[in-house]
Order: structure tokens, then C-alpha cells, then sequence
């Protein structure tokens, strides 16, 4: 056994927007990746279209610096609990982790999981308060936060000795100090060389390296990226692959290509050695959680179990009458095998056929979870429609339980009434509670289900000043049917184009999802009634031509603005018989049965 002491691996976790992205940016330009002159995007690790909109991390990203002739290997992480399997894959590639608390926020729910993740490896942890240059600052509060979780974790007396840097990450600097704000990131990185430990590896063993991602190329196909713990790899070496789960099942393999991580670029190399991160091609079948062994080797390497998912949706062929009208890939050979795709690369996503060939259970642990994976579905050109989120239950000794979370909320003292009231509504049980001068924090458990659809109010009912973040606990007993949403659809029961005069008279029954020139069909959803019932409404609806001139005839209809709905907020808005039809230009919902005299008989025979 022997150190690797020219190598870090570390990982930069924490809650949602609590500016890790940022914070690499600044690693990275001043460890020397980009030249002083070089325009860089702002949160250059965000590579994906989606992440750079959304303004969140999605996937978990490798990158290195090189520090006083020492190599870094930094893991940029997601932040929002939905993505948290990326996170617990990749703690077994490093050896410390970088928790950043907003100065603010302080610990938030996914602070809590990622650092329980990271205890359980007995990782080293170095907490990294940023965002001091904030007005509402409280960095003293929100260091003592965390201290508070890590002994509430059971943390170990080294890890409860951790060190605590105080940083801007927008404005590059970081200190020992917050009342001594620092120039750069030096204090960071020398904490880094100081408290994280070199890797420990076994260099004169058999090669035994773990995958702990993979990422694909049109030109080289799938790409392998893990650590090396024993060994090394050099490039055209004939491989055994082996899975812990299923020793059995060893193939022996070729590295094609072998690469080192250098800043944002991936870098040819002959040769790996035992503790540094490395990437490699030429194994066609490769998954995440193989270990590559030397060919007359094969001893896999445990991989950490990820947790289940919790929310499950069925998605299916779209059979609307605008089908294959906008989509490239509609059939459901095409839409089984992008779901099966996408499990090579996304530990935390279960997907199951059904007894037709037309449908496909997916199971993933949020909404947030599997709305990414619907919204890069349909920009690669999939047509497909997707049913309702709905949790996922459990039937223990005869009773039924379902998943409950741990929901924060930190709002304004004049909102707080409004929140009370939806949780009372939501079976949400207040456990904690800390009024502040302006603003009062509270906890909740609540059940996963009654959170869907949530998000919206929640801005809504707190003017956007809110602050919520939630985190699954664990199985409880079955709480109790819940509203879902107040209102009913207003349904189109003509196939056509809509015009003005149709949907001025509709919009009085509720507000429109819609606009005049638009194609609807029968059954498709055109907008929302306030009433607790659905109801039909003609928009294809034309005036009347006559010679006659009525009194008021002239006036111009005027139509209030259509709602338009994001994709996440078209499934909030999903009742249990409905039905979201996305394509890559579209996003219509729709009823479940589209014949309103088919509906009447249903509804008359469950009366």
C-alpha cells in the first residue's frame, strides 16, 4: 500500500444554487486552466442545455487543476435531492469532499444527505461557507449549522474537527476569516493539500479500477471514467470486466483509448497509474459499478448501493390525433429503447415493460428527476405522452405506507399563515420551528405526493421570497387521501382550429391554456375551470354570418393573455385521467379517453 501524494480527488457537494458551479469556475481559472485573456462562459462545468437554463447541475462532472506541482481531480455535483444518485456514485471516487453552505440558507436538506453520504465513506470533510459578500449575510450562524449536523450525524471527532473557510465564490476569494475577506483562492487550495488525504493504492497489485460514470462519443462509443485503486492501465491492454453483483459474469475486454482529465479537456495518454482518475474506451458493454481487471485477474470491487426510487410515470406511444404530426421517433421500438438506454448511464432510474407493448413504467426519485429526462426526450425528437406522477407504495405486514420527506421552508412572517394552511391541506406535520426579526423557518414531514404540484403555490403564496427544499426521510403508514388540485380541465369537444369568437365565450368558464389559430382535437385540454368538475367548451366555435347589424356587433372581442405552462408545471397539473402528449415542438395535455360520451359512461358506472 503506498500514497499517492502528487494526487487530491475531491468533490464539491451541497444544497441546490448554493454556488458550487461558481465556485469551479473560480478554481479552475485560477489554478491556471484558462489564460488570463480567455473569455469563459460562466459555469463552464454546466455543459448541457438543459443545466445552463434551469440553472442547475444535473450531471456529475470531472475536472482537475494542477496546485504546486499537485494534480486536483475535482466532481462539480448536483444539488437537487432528485439527482442525489449522481452524488452517491461518485463519492467512491475521492477521497474528501468540499461542502458549501450558502451564508444565508445555512444547512438545507441536501447538505444533510450528501454529508451523511460522505461520512458513511469516512470521507474528510472541509466546509466552505460561501457567499459572505451577501447583504443578509450570517456565515458565523451558518458554519455553527453545520457543526450541528455533523454531530447529529454521528460525526467522527477528526471530522468534527474539519476546518471552515469563509469564501465569495462570485468574487473569487476565500478565508480563514470572515471579518478578513481574502484576495484569491490560495487559502482554499493549501487547506485542500493541507486536510484532504492522498489517495492510498496498491501499485504493484493486479489493475482493479472502478467505473463510477460513463459519458459516450459518436466517434469512440461509450467512455468508462472511474479510479484507479490498484495497478495501472495503459492503452491497448486486454481487460477482464466483472461486476460485484454478478462475479459470474466476467468478459475480457480491450482499451482502445486511454485518457487523463486535464482542466475541461480530456487528454491521450499511454499509461494510468494506481490513484488517479482516468477515462478509457474500447469496452462496448461497460456499466457503472464494473470493475476493470487485469485479464487473469477478475476481482470486482464493491460499488455503493443507491437508493430507491420513489415516483414512478407511464410512458407511452402517443396514439392523439395529431400523432406523428411533430416527432421523429414515435414508435414504441424507438421509445423502449431510449429508455433502456438511458439506465447505462442513470443509477437511480428503474424502467419496466407492461403487459402492452405500447406503455413503459419509469420509476426515478422526483419529479424534477424524471421531468429532465422527458425534456431531453423530446429535443432529441421523441413523441411519446406521459402519464401523471404517482408515488410509490408499500404493502408491509398487510398495511400500506408511502414515502414521506422532510420539507424546510425559511418565508417572510406575513406568508407563513399561507404555508401553514397548504401543509394542513397536504397532511404536512409541522415538527420545528424558528421565528426570526423578519423571516420564519419551519420543518415539516410531509408525504411525497402531497408536495406535487406544490411548488408553484409556494411561490406564489410567498411572492417568490420563499425559500423550500425537501429530502426523503423514509416509509411511513399511509396518511390519507389528498386533494391534488382545486378545479377542473375546460375540454375541447370539436376537433379544429381555434378561433376568437369560440374562445372568448370559453374564457368565462376559466383561464385558457391557448390561443386563436391553434389546432385542438376532442378530449384535448384547452384550460382550467375554478369549478370542481370538467367541462366542455367548443373554441372551434364560429360566428354566425348574417345581414343583420345588432346593436354592439363592431365591438372587438377581447381575450385575456393564454397561460402558458412549463413542462413541470403541465405535470403539477396532470389529474389522475389525464394525460401530457409531448413532442419535440408541443406540449398538449389531454384527457386519458378522449370521446366525451365514452367519459359520461365511465363516470356513470363508478357512480
Amino acid at each position: 500500500m503506498a500514497e499517492i501524494s502528487h494526487i487530491r480527488n475531491i468533490a464539491i457537494v451541497a444544497h441546490v444554487d448554493h454556488g458550487k458551479t461558481t465556485l469551479v469556475d473560480k478554481m479552475l481559472r485560477q489554478g491556471g486552466v484558462f489564460r488570463k485573456n480567455q473569455s469563459v462562459a460562466e459555469r463552464v462545468m454546466d455543459s448541457n442545455d438543459l443545466e445552463r437554463e434551469k440553472g442547475i447541475t444535473i450531471l456529475a462532472k470531472n475536472t482537475s487543476i494542477h496546485w504546486r506541482d499537485i494534480k486536483i481531480n475535482i466532481v462539480d455535483t448536483p444539488g437537487h435531492a432528485d439527482f442525489s444518485g449522481e452524488v452517491e456514485r461518485i463519492l467512491k471516487m475521492v477521497n474528501g469532499v468540499l461542502l458549501l453552505v450558502d451564508a444565508f440558507e445555512g444547512a438545507m436538506p441536501q447538505t444533510r444527505f450528501v454529508l451523511q453520504k460522505a461520512l458513511e465513506l469516512n470521507h474528510k470533510i472541509i466546509v466552505v461557507v460561501n457567499k459572505i459578500d451577501r447583504p443578509d449575510a450570517r456565515p458565523e450562524e451558518a458554519a455553527l449549522e453545520v457543526l450541528d449536523l455533523l454531530e447529529e450525524l454521528h460525526a467522527s471527532e477528526e471530522q468534527l474537527n474539519c476546518p471552515i473557510l469563509y469564501c465569495s465564490a462570485r468574487g473569487g476569494y476565500a478565508a480563514l476569516d470572515f471579518h478578513e475577506p481574502g484576495e484569491n483562492l490560495d487559502p482554499l487550495f493549501e487547506t485542500i493539500l493541507r486536510y484532504i488525504p492522498p489517495p492510498v493504492a496498491y501499485p504493484e497489485r493486479p489493475l482493479q479500477m472502478l467505473v463510477s460514470s460513463v459519458d459516450y462519443n459518436d466517434y469512440v462509443g461509450r467512455i468508462g471514467i472511474g479510479r484507479i485503486d490498484c495497478g495501472q492501465i495503459t492503452a491497448g491492454q486486454e481487460v477482464s470486466v466483472v461486476n460485484f453483483e454478478d462475479p459470474d459474469s466476467s468478459y475480457l475486454g480491450k482499451i482502445s483509448g486511454l485518457f487523463t482529465i486535464d482542466g475541461l479537456k480530456r487528454i491521450p495518454i499511454d499509461k494510468a497509474e494506481a490513484g488517479d482518475i482516468a477515462c478509457f474506451s474500447g469496452v462496448e458493454n461497460i456499466y457503472i459499478g464494473d470493475t476493470v481487471c487485469q485479464a487473469d485477474a477478475p476481482q470486482p470491487l464493491p460499488f455503493v448501493k443507491v437508493g430507491e426510487p420513489t415516483v414512478e410515470m407511464t410512458f407511452s406511444v402517443n396514439d392523439s390525433p395529431f400523432a406523428g404530426t411533430e416527432g421523429e421517433y414515435v414508435t414504441s421500438r424507438q421509445l423502449r429503447d431510449r429508455l433502456y438506454r438511458e439506465l447505462l448511464s442513470d443509477l437511480s432510474l428503474k424502467v419496466y415493460d407492461t403487459d402492452t407493448t405500447d406503455a413503459f413504467r419509469v420509476l426515478g426519485r422526483g419529479e424534477m428527476h424524471l421531468s429532465i429526462l422527458i425534456e431531453n426526450m423530446r429535443r432529441e425528437g421523441y413523441e411519446f405522452s406521459v402519464s401523471p406522477p404517482k408515488v410509490l407504495f408499500k404493502n408491509i405486514d398487510g398495511k400500506i405506507y408511502e414515502p414521506v420527506e422532510i420539507f424546510h421552508v425559511d418565508v417572510p412572517q406575513q406568508y407563513f399563515r399561507h404555508v401553514m394552511e397548504k401543509m394542513g391541506e397536504r397532511k404536512g406535520m409541522m415538527t420545528e420551528m424558528s421565528p426570526g426579526d423578519t423571516r420564519t423557518r419551519a420543518k415539516f414531514i410531509i408525504p411525497s405526493r402531497g408536495l406535487f404540484g406544490y411548488r408553484n403555490e409556494f411561490l406564489t403564496d410567498t411572492r417568490g421570497e420563499g425559500i423550500m427544499g425537501s429530502r426523503f426521510l423514509e416509509y411511513q403508514e399511509f396518511k390519507g387521501k389528498i386533494k391534488k388540485r382545486s378545479g377542473g380541465s375546460l375540454v375541447a369537444w370539436e376537433t379544429g382550429a381555434a378561433v376568437t369568437y369560440g374562445l372568448f365565450n370559453a374564457q368565462e368558464r376559466g383561464a385558457l391554456f391557448i390561443e386563436p389559430g391553434e389546432k385542438v382535437y376532442e378530449g384535448m385540454i384547452v384550460g382550467q375551470t375554478p369549478k370542481n368538475e370538467d367541462i366542455n367548451v367548443n373554441v372551434c366555435k364560429k360566428k354566425q354570418v348574417s345581414n343583420m347589424r345588432a346593436s354592439g356587433s363592431d365591438e372587438a372581442m377581447r381575450l385575456v393573455p393564454a397561460k402558458k405552462m412549463s413542462l413541470e408545471q403541465c405535470l403539477e397539473f396532470l389529474a389522475d385521467d389525464e394525460l401530457l402528449e409531448v413532442t419535440p415542438k408541443s406540449l398538449r395535455l389531454r384527457k386519458q379517453i378522449l370521446k366525451r360520451d365514452q367519459r359520461l359512461k365511465i363516470a356513470s358506472r363508478e357512480k
